[in-house]
Protein backbone atom coordinates (compact mmCIF):
# COMPACT_ATOMS: atom_id res chain seq x y z
CA UNK A 1 0.00 0.00 0.00
CA UNK A 2 1.15 3.75 -0.75
CA UNK A 3 1.19 4.56 2.93
CA UNK A 4 3.15 1.87 4.10
CA UNK A 5 5.48 2.77 1.72
CA UNK A 6 5.25 6.41 2.87
CA UNK A 7 6.12 5.33 6.56
CA UNK A 8 9.21 3.08 5.80
CA UNK A 9 10.76 5.96 3.48
CA UNK A 10 10.40 7.95 6.60
CA UNK A 11 11.72 5.39 8.76
CA UNK A 12 14.70 5.28 6.21
CA UNK A 13 15.24 8.89 5.88
CA UNK A 14 14.81 9.85 9.46
CA UNK A 15 11.91 11.58 9.04
CA UNK A 16 9.12 12.46 11.96
CA UNK A 17 6.16 14.02 9.22
CA UNK A 18 5.48 14.07 5.79
CA UNK A 19 2.81 17.07 5.12
CA UNK A 20 0.68 16.36 1.93
CA UNK A 21 -1.73 18.94 0.47
CA UNK A 22 -1.98 18.34 -3.19
CA UNK A 23 -5.50 16.99 -3.33
CA UNK A 24 -4.39 13.90 -6.03
CA UNK A 25 -1.61 12.93 -3.58
CA UNK A 26 -4.07 13.33 -0.32
CA UNK A 27 -6.71 10.82 -2.37
CA UNK A 28 -3.62 8.58 -3.91
CA UNK A 29 -2.76 7.73 0.17
CA UNK A 30 -6.13 8.28 1.50
CA UNK A 31 -8.45 7.34 -1.02
CA UNK A 32 -10.39 10.41 -0.12
CA UNK A 33 -11.13 12.91 -3.43
CA UNK A 34 -11.82 16.53 -3.15
CA UNK A 35 -11.32 19.36 -4.75
CA UNK A 36 -10.96 21.96 -1.89
CA UNK A 37 -10.70 25.49 -3.53
CA UNK A 38 -9.26 27.95 -0.94
CA UNK A 39 -9.38 25.80 1.53
CA UNK A 40 -7.07 23.41 3.28
CA UNK A 41 -6.81 19.79 2.76
CA UNK A 42 -4.40 17.59 4.08
CA UNK A 43 -3.16 14.42 4.69
CA UNK A 44 -0.40 14.23 7.92
CA UNK A 45 1.88 11.04 8.31
CA UNK A 46 3.99 10.08 11.24
CA UNK A 47 6.11 7.08 11.62
CA UNK A 48 4.58 5.58 14.56
CA UNK A 49 0.68 7.45 15.19
CA UNK A 50 -1.86 6.64 12.74
CA UNK A 51 -2.15 9.28 9.87
CA UNK A 52 -4.07 12.84 9.88
CA UNK A 53 -6.81 13.69 6.89
CA UNK A 54 -7.06 17.13 7.21
CA UNK A 55 -10.86 18.50 5.95
CA UNK A 56 -13.18 21.54 5.75
CA UNK A 57 -16.28 20.72 8.35
CA UNK A 58 -18.42 20.09 5.35
CA UNK A 59 -16.45 17.34 4.08
CA UNK A 60 -16.20 15.34 7.41
CA UNK A 61 -19.00 12.89 6.77
CA UNK A 62 -17.92 11.98 3.42
CA UNK A 63 -14.16 11.61 4.43
CA UNK A 64 -15.04 8.79 7.40
CA UNK A 65 -16.86 7.44 4.66
CA UNK A 66 -13.58 7.09 2.60
CA UNK A 67 -10.69 7.49 4.72
CA UNK A 68 -10.41 4.01 6.67
CA UNK A 69 -7.00 4.23 8.87
CA UNK A 70 -7.11 7.87 9.13
CA UNK A 71 -8.27 10.68 12.54
CA UNK A 72 -9.93 12.58 10.47
CA UNK A 73 -10.31 16.27 11.97
CA UNK A 74 -12.16 19.03 10.47
CA UNK A 75 -12.42 22.83 11.04
CA UNK A 76 -14.81 25.36 10.74
CA UNK A 77 -14.74 28.07 8.04
CA UNK A 78 -14.74 30.70 11.12
CA UNK A 79 -11.27 28.78 12.75
CA UNK A 80 -8.13 29.30 11.41
CA UNK A 81 -7.04 26.09 9.79
CA UNK A 82 -3.63 25.86 10.55
CA UNK A 83 -3.90 26.45 13.81
CA UNK A 84 -6.50 23.66 14.43
CA UNK A 85 -3.96 21.33 12.54
CA UNK A 86 -0.92 22.76 14.23
CA UNK A 87 -2.90 21.78 17.56
CA UNK A 88 -3.77 18.18 17.02
CA UNK A 89 -0.22 17.34 15.54
CA UNK A 90 1.49 18.81 18.66
CA UNK A 91 -0.96 16.61 20.75
CA UNK A 92 0.51 13.88 18.80
CA UNK A 93 4.36 15.28 19.35
CA UNK A 94 6.22 17.69 21.59
CA UNK A 95 8.68 17.64 19.10
CA UNK A 96 8.46 16.90 15.24
CA UNK A 97 11.81 18.46 13.60
CA UNK A 98 12.33 16.56 10.17
CA UNK A 99 9.53 17.23 7.73
CA UNK A 100 8.92 16.01 4.49
CA UNK A 101 6.75 17.95 2.26
CA UNK A 102 5.87 18.18 -1.92
CA UNK A 103 8.27 21.19 -2.64
CA UNK A 104 6.49 20.77 -6.16
CA UNK A 105 2.97 21.68 -4.79
CA UNK A 106 3.40 23.76 -1.55
CA UNK A 107 2.84 27.42 -1.47
CA UNK A 108 5.47 30.17 -0.22
CA UNK A 109 2.55 31.26 1.78
CA UNK A 110 1.67 27.94 3.25
CA UNK A 111 5.53 26.95 4.15
CA UNK A 112 5.98 30.15 5.88
CA UNK A 113 2.53 29.27 7.74
CA UNK A 114 4.13 25.91 8.61
CA UNK A 115 7.69 27.66 9.52
CA UNK A 116 5.25 29.98 12.20
CA UNK A 117 3.84 27.23 14.28
CA UNK A 118 6.72 24.47 13.75
CA UNK A 119 9.80 27.33 14.24
CA UNK A 120 12.22 24.78 15.05
CA UNK A 121 11.31 21.92 12.32
CA UNK A 122 13.31 21.50 9.16
CA UNK A 123 11.57 20.96 5.93
CA UNK A 124 14.05 19.63 3.95
CA UNK A 125 13.19 16.67 2.70
CA UNK A 126 10.82 16.23 -0.90
CA UNK A 127 8.35 13.73 -1.05
CA UNK A 128 7.40 14.76 -4.10
CA UNK A 129 10.04 12.44 -6.15
CA UNK A 130 8.94 9.52 -4.32
CA UNK A 131 4.97 10.29 -4.52
CA UNK A 132 5.72 10.17 -8.52
CA UNK A 133 7.20 7.32 -8.73
CA UNK A 134 4.94 5.63 -6.74
CA UNK A 135 2.15 6.44 -8.64
CA UNK A 136 4.12 5.91 -11.49
CA UNK A 137 3.27 2.32 -11.98
CA UNK A 138 -0.38 2.06 -11.68
CA UNK A 139 -2.39 -0.63 -9.82
CA UNK A 140 -4.83 -3.28 -11.83
CA UNK A 141 -7.68 -1.22 -9.81
CA UNK A 142 -5.92 1.90 -11.38
CA UNK A 143 -5.96 0.27 -14.86
CA UNK A 144 -9.43 -1.10 -14.18
CA UNK A 145 -10.60 2.41 -13.99
CA UNK A 146 -8.44 3.81 -16.84
CA UNK A 147 -10.32 1.49 -19.33
CA UNK A 148 -13.41 2.42 -17.81
CA UNK A 149 -12.93 6.05 -18.51
CA UNK A 150 -10.95 5.19 -21.89
CA UNK A 151 -14.93 3.59 -22.62
CA UNK A 152 -16.59 6.76 -22.16
CA UNK A 153 -13.92 8.60 -24.22
CA UNK A 154 -14.21 6.48 -27.27
CA UNK A 155 -18.50 6.97 -26.56
CA UNK A 156 -18.26 10.88 -26.10
CA UNK A 157 -15.84 10.57 -30.09
CA UNK A 158 -18.90 8.93 -31.61
CA UNK A 159 -21.28 11.19 -29.66
CA UNK A 160 -18.82 14.37 -31.35
CA UNK A 161 -19.29 12.43 -34.37
CA UNK A 162 -22.92 12.32 -34.76
CA UNK A 163 -23.17 16.27 -34.35
CA UNK A 164 -20.84 17.33 -37.20
CA UNK A 165 -23.27 18.95 -40.24
CA UNK A 166 -22.84 21.94 -41.93
CA UNK A 167 -22.60 25.29 -40.20
CA UNK A 168 -22.97 23.68 -36.91
CA UNK A 169 -20.42 25.97 -34.02
CA UNK A 170 -17.61 24.23 -32.08
CA UNK A 171 -19.03 25.19 -29.11
CA UNK A 172 -22.40 23.82 -30.43
CA UNK A 173 -20.27 20.55 -31.03
CA UNK A 174 -18.62 20.52 -27.17
CA UNK A 175 -22.22 21.34 -25.93
CA UNK A 176 -23.43 18.21 -27.33
CA UNK A 177 -20.91 16.25 -26.03
CA UNK A 178 -20.93 17.02 -22.13
CA UNK A 179 -24.60 16.82 -22.23
CA UNK A 180 -25.03 13.72 -23.58
CA UNK A 181 -22.05 12.32 -21.26
CA UNK A 182 -24.13 13.95 -18.21
CA UNK A 183 -27.07 12.53 -19.22
CA UNK A 184 -25.50 8.48 -19.56
CA UNK A 185 -24.07 9.31 -16.14
CA UNK A 186 -20.62 10.97 -16.71
CA UNK A 187 -20.17 13.48 -14.40
CA UNK A 188 -16.77 15.32 -15.32
CA UNK A 189 -14.55 15.92 -18.13
CA UNK A 190 -10.68 15.45 -17.43
CA UNK A 191 -9.94 18.81 -18.92
CA UNK A 192 -11.65 21.25 -21.36
CA UNK A 193 -12.94 19.55 -24.44
CA UNK A 194 -11.39 20.70 -26.86
CA UNK A 195 -13.26 20.79 -30.80
CA UNK A 196 -11.07 22.76 -33.54
CA UNK A 197 -12.26 23.13 -37.37
CA UNK A 198 -10.05 23.22 -40.07
CA UNK A 199 -7.53 26.13 -39.73
CA UNK A 200 -8.05 26.53 -35.85
CA UNK A 201 -6.69 22.64 -35.70
CA UNK A 202 -2.99 23.79 -36.09
CA UNK A 203 -3.44 25.23 -32.71
CA UNK A 204 -2.38 22.39 -30.26
CA UNK A 205 -3.83 23.98 -27.63
CA UNK A 206 -6.63 26.29 -29.55
CA UNK A 207 -9.93 27.06 -27.67
CA UNK A 208 -13.59 26.07 -29.32
CA UNK A 209 -15.24 29.34 -30.11
CA UNK A 210 -18.03 30.45 -32.48
CA UNK A 211 -16.35 28.88 -36.04
CA UNK A 212 -18.90 26.99 -38.31
CA UNK A 213 -18.23 24.01 -39.74
CA UNK A 214 -17.24 24.06 -43.78
CA UNK A 215 -17.49 21.09 -46.18
CA UNK A 216 -14.14 18.82 -46.44
CA UNK A 217 -12.62 20.31 -43.55
CA UNK A 218 -10.80 18.22 -40.49
CA UNK A 219 -11.99 18.15 -37.14
CA UNK A 220 -10.40 17.74 -34.29
CA UNK A 221 -11.44 16.12 -30.82
CA UNK A 222 -9.29 16.24 -27.76
CA UNK A 223 -11.24 15.12 -24.76
CA UNK A 224 -11.66 12.80 -21.88
CA UNK A 225 -13.61 12.14 -19.19
CA UNK A 226 -12.90 10.91 -15.57
CA UNK A 227 -14.12 7.74 -13.45
CA UNK A 228 -13.12 6.79 -9.85
CA UNK A 229 -10.67 9.68 -10.04
CA UNK A 230 -8.74 8.51 -12.90
CA UNK A 231 -8.57 10.59 -16.04
CA UNK A 232 -8.68 9.65 -19.84
CA UNK A 233 -7.35 11.33 -22.78
CA UNK A 234 -7.72 11.07 -26.63
CA UNK A 235 -7.42 12.97 -30.22
CA UNK A 236 -9.53 12.09 -33.49
CA UNK A 237 -8.64 14.70 -36.17
CA UNK A 238 -11.42 13.35 -38.15
CA UNK A 239 -12.39 14.07 -42.13
CA UNK A 240 -15.97 15.65 -42.80
CA UNK A 241 -16.76 15.74 -46.56
CA UNK A 242 -16.43 14.07 -49.51
CA UNK A 243 -12.76 13.52 -50.64
CA UNK A 244 -9.33 14.85 -48.72
CA UNK A 245 -7.40 16.88 -50.81
CA UNK A 246 -3.94 15.43 -51.41
CA UNK A 247 -2.27 17.72 -48.83
CA UNK A 248 -5.10 16.62 -46.37
CA UNK A 249 -4.17 12.63 -47.17
CA UNK A 250 -0.38 13.27 -47.27
CA UNK A 251 -0.93 14.73 -43.39
CA UNK A 252 -2.79 12.74 -42.31
CA UNK A 253 -1.29 9.42 -43.11
CA UNK A 254 2.10 10.64 -41.96
CA UNK A 255 0.76 11.68 -38.39
CA UNK A 256 -1.38 8.17 -38.40
CA UNK A 257 2.17 6.19 -39.77
CA UNK A 258 4.09 8.02 -36.60
CA UNK A 259 1.32 6.89 -33.85
CA UNK A 260 1.23 3.20 -35.04
CA UNK A 261 4.66 2.61 -35.12
CA UNK A 262 5.20 3.97 -31.59
CA UNK A 263 2.28 1.94 -30.48
CA UNK A 264 3.72 -1.20 -31.97
CA UNK A 265 7.55 0.02 -30.43
CA UNK A 266 6.63 0.25 -27.11
CA UNK A 267 7.96 -2.60 -25.13
CA UNK A 268 9.14 -2.90 -21.71
CA UNK A 269 12.82 -1.64 -21.69
CA UNK A 270 12.34 1.28 -24.37
CA UNK A 271 13.57 4.49 -23.17
CA UNK A 272 11.19 7.10 -23.42
CA UNK A 273 13.59 9.36 -25.52
CA UNK A 274 13.87 6.15 -28.14
CA UNK A 275 9.98 5.82 -28.12
CA UNK A 276 9.84 9.84 -29.09
CA UNK A 277 12.35 8.97 -31.91
CA UNK A 278 10.46 6.75 -33.18
CA UNK A 279 7.31 8.94 -34.14
CA UNK A 280 9.57 12.00 -34.90
CA UNK A 281 11.69 10.51 -37.21
CA UNK A 282 8.60 9.62 -39.21
CA UNK A 283 7.50 13.37 -39.67
CA UNK A 284 10.95 14.61 -39.65
CA UNK A 285 12.34 12.43 -42.52
CA UNK A 286 9.07 13.73 -44.65
CA UNK A 287 9.80 17.47 -44.42
CA UNK A 288 7.55 18.26 -41.45
CA UNK A 289 9.58 18.25 -38.34
CA UNK A 290 9.31 21.70 -37.32
CA UNK A 291 5.32 21.65 -37.34
CA UNK A 292 5.44 18.46 -34.99
CA UNK A 293 6.38 21.20 -31.78
CA UNK A 294 5.64 19.01 -28.75
CA UNK A 295 6.65 16.23 -27.49
CA UNK A 296 5.05 12.44 -28.16
CA UNK A 297 3.46 11.63 -24.72
CA UNK A 298 2.27 12.60 -21.15
CA UNK A 299 1.79 10.16 -18.66
CA UNK A 300 -2.03 9.90 -17.34
CA UNK A 301 -3.62 8.91 -14.04
CA UNK A 302 -5.37 10.73 -11.87
CA UNK A 303 -4.30 14.10 -13.38
CA UNK A 304 -4.05 14.09 -17.44
CA UNK A 305 -0.63 15.19 -17.32
CA UNK A 306 1.75 13.23 -14.96
CA UNK A 307 4.90 11.46 -15.05
CA UNK A 308 6.64 9.96 -17.62
CA UNK A 309 7.30 12.45 -20.30
CA UNK A 310 8.08 10.54 -23.36
CA UNK A 311 9.87 12.97 -25.18
CA UNK A 312 13.78 13.53 -26.50
CA UNK A 313 16.48 13.53 -23.65
CA UNK A 314 14.24 11.20 -21.70
CA UNK A 315 16.49 7.95 -20.21
CA UNK A 316 13.74 6.95 -18.45
CA UNK A 317 13.19 3.30 -18.73
CA UNK A 318 9.48 2.25 -20.06
CA UNK A 319 8.29 -0.68 -17.71
CA UNK A 320 4.89 -2.57 -17.35
CA UNK A 321 1.83 -0.72 -16.07
CA UNK A 322 3.42 2.24 -16.77
CA UNK A 323 0.44 4.42 -18.48
CA UNK A 324 0.69 7.54 -21.29
CA UNK A 325 -0.39 9.28 -24.54
CA UNK A 326 1.32 8.48 -27.87
CA UNK A 327 0.06 11.78 -29.64
CA UNK A 328 1.97 12.58 -32.60
CA UNK A 329 0.95 15.76 -34.42
CA UNK A 330 1.52 18.29 -37.62
CA UNK A 331 0.31 21.68 -37.45
CA UNK A 332 1.34 24.58 -39.83
CA UNK A 333 -0.40 27.60 -38.87
CA UNK A 334 -3.12 29.25 -40.69
CA UNK A 335 -3.56 25.87 -42.89
CA UNK A 336 -4.38 22.26 -41.02
CA UNK A 337 -3.60 20.77 -38.00
CA UNK A 338 -3.84 17.11 -37.45
CA UNK A 339 -3.04 15.00 -34.32
CA UNK A 340 -4.32 11.34 -33.46
CA UNK A 341 -3.68 10.09 -29.78
CA UNK A 342 -4.24 7.27 -27.48
CA UNK A 343 -3.27 6.69 -24.30
CA UNK A 344 -2.29 3.38 -22.95
CA UNK A 345 -0.21 1.50 -20.57
CA UNK A 346 3.06 -1.10 -21.03
CA UNK A 347 1.97 -5.10 -21.18
CA UNK A 348 5.02 -7.88 -20.91
CA UNK A 349 4.15 -7.91 -25.10
CA UNK A 350 3.79 -4.34 -25.79
CA UNK A 351 1.06 -1.50 -25.45
CA UNK A 352 -2.32 -1.70 -24.96
CA UNK A 353 -4.82 1.43 -25.32
CA UNK A 354 -7.57 2.41 -23.64
CA UNK A 355 -9.25 4.29 -26.46
CA UNK A 356 -10.26 2.23 -29.28
CA UNK A 357 -12.25 5.10 -32.12
CA UNK A 358 -10.97 4.21 -35.62
CA UNK A 359 -7.64 5.85 -36.57
CA UNK A 360 -7.62 6.00 -40.17
CA UNK A 361 -8.71 8.94 -41.95
CA UNK A 362 -12.51 7.20 -42.98
CA UNK A 363 -13.00 7.29 -38.91
CA UNK A 364 -15.53 9.40 -39.21
CA UNK A 365 -17.99 7.80 -41.57
CA UNK A 366 -17.63 4.84 -39.40
CA UNK A 367 -19.04 6.45 -36.44
CA UNK A 368 -22.38 7.64 -38.26
CA UNK A 369 -23.02 4.54 -39.93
Amino acid sequence: MPLNLIINLMKKQDVDIVFLNDPKNVFYISSYRSDPHERVLAAVLFKDAAPILFVPALEENDARKTAEGFDVISYMDTQDPWTVLANNIKERYSSLSGWSIEKDFLTVERMETLRKHFPTATFNHNISTALQNMRLIKSEKEITFMKQAGYWADEALKIGAGTLREGISELEVVAEIEYQLKKRGVAEMSFTTMVLFGENAASPHGVPGDTKLKKNQFVLFDLGTMHEGYASDVTRTFFFGEEPSAQQKRIYELVLAAHDEAMAAVHPGIKAGDLDAVARTIITEAGYGRYFNHRLGHGLGQGVHEYPSIMEGNEMILTENMCFSIEPGIYIEGDIGVRVEDCGYVTADGFEPFTNTPTDIGAYLKLID
